[in-house]
């Protein structure tokens, strides 16, 4: 039995005792007694956090990120549950890559590892996956992240197919062909830079073209890390007229703009890449009124040096996933409200996956965080659990930092031991 101590809910300023038995919440100030006594320390207690997309580069590239590093760096920014990305090397489209990367992840102890799946077979775009062994192995999503789909009879297929399985398809939704060679948004800035660019009309088009053939199928599909007005725009009239779709927004694309590239520093290279002030601000009126249904980080590391290279031949990617709930916090409390970024970033998340909505009731899953909404700390990339020790934020004063993640009832992260 454990029993955790000055802890809050939220809305409420009066502290609470919560206990846990076992892997569940058994429940609220109860006169019982308990083995273990952990202190909140007068911190917010919520369900633990949902990762959707997260890049956690095991197997083949653990020079940039492995599990343990990865996971460790979820549960420390609150998150009790981490969707990973198949673009690894191999691929993840062999069910006995899901069933050993869930198997080495439930033995190191952090956050959860649902990892996802390849649509198609080595991520080709060409023929799918072996769907339904994927499924058995414990698949969470099936996608093609880190590579778009350009043919749209594969995507029907993948998405009647996992439709079949009660599954969902998440999309990285960009035009190839649109896309071509673009580092970075294409405007005034990559005009100025004289650097190739990724215009927003390769998003949007594709999100359109996407939205029709989930229209066609009536399956669910998910847009990953949505980055312009127009593609928002798209999903939610899409929604209105009943398209089963939903979309996630990254921190970076709410938080940053392209005007952060002017001085061709390649930790703001990101795919899809950071857009104008206007989309920004877009996207926060999708959170707002409900068109986003989540926060996903796109945890994306690299080697330090990889990210030293110059705009054109630097990696895409950004890691966020220690500091995505402390940003958002810190920036958009005061617009969206505490409960709202914690459903953004819990029960959304959930909705996304056909998963039930986390909850702090007797009989729930003990997976919980606490957050410190009060002390003010820097953001310092040297003491990321993460293998990337940079940061767009770096030096960022942020509140909102969680002290304590519990995953299954157990200790995944608890800042200073």
């Amino acid at each position: 039995m454990l029993k955790i101590v000055n802890v809050k809910r939220v809305g409420s300023d009066a502290e609470e005792v919560l206990f846990v038995d076992g892997d569940k919440i058994l429940g609220w100030n109860l006169a019982v007694d308990a083995d273990v006594t952990l202190d909140g320390g007068g911190g917010t207690i919520v369900p633990a956090l949902i990762e959707l997309h997260a890049h956690l580069r095991e197997p083949g590239q653990e020079e940039k990120e492995d599990l343990a590093s990865g996971l460790a760096a979820a549960a420390a920014g609150g998150y009790g549950t981490v969707v990973s990305m198949p673009n690894t090397s191999p691929v993840v489209d062999d069910p006995a890559i899901v069933r050993q990367l869930a198997e080495k992840a439930a033995r190191l102890g952090f956050a959860r590892l649902r990892p996802a799946a390849a649509l198609t077979k080595g991520q080709q775009g060409k023929e799918l996956a072996e769907l339904a062994l994927l499924k058995d192995a414990g698949a969470a999503m099936f996608t093609d992240d880190g590579r778009t789909n350009e043919d749209a009879r594969v995507l029907r297929l993948g998405l009647e197919y996992a439709s079949s399985l009660d599954m969902v398809v998440s999309v990285h939704a960009e035009d190839a062909t649109l896309r071509a060679d673009g580092v970075m948004h294409e405007g005034e800035v990559s005009e100025a830079l004289g650097l190739p660019g990724n215009p927003a009309e390769a998003e949007s088009a594709r999100v359109a073209r996407d939205i029709e053939i989930a229209r066609l199928t009536k399956a669910r599909l998910h847009v990953q890390h949505l980055s312009t007005a127009r593609a928002l725009d798209l999903v939610r009239r899409a929604k209105a007229d009943g398209v089963p779709i939903t979309c996630e927004v990254c921190p970076h694309h709410l938080t940053l703009t392209h005007e952060h590239l002017r001085g061709f520093d390649a930790q703001y290279k990101v795919a899809p890449p950071l857009r104008t002030s206007e989309d920004a601000a877009a996207l926060l009126r999708g959170l707002s009124d409900g068109t986003v249904d989540a926060v996903g980080t796109d945890h994306a590391p690299h080697t330090s040096s990889e990210k030293e290279r110059d705009l054109l031949t630097a990696p895409f990617g950004i890691p966020s996933i220690e500091v995505a709930f402390p940003l958002m916090y810190t920036r958009f409390a005061d617009t969206l409200g505490l409960q709202k970024l914690v459903d953004l970033f819990t029960s959304g998340a959930a909705r996304v996956m056909g998963w039930d909505a986390p909850t702090l009731e007797p009989g729930a899953p003990a997976d919980l965080t606490i957050l410190d909404l009060d002390t003010e700390r820097a953001v310092e990339p040297s003491t990321f659990r993460s293998k990337a020790k940079f940061s767009p934020w770096a030096g960022e004063v942020l509140r909102g930092w969680p002290t304590l993640t519990l995953v299954a009832g157990r200790v995944a992260f608890q800042r200073g031991a």
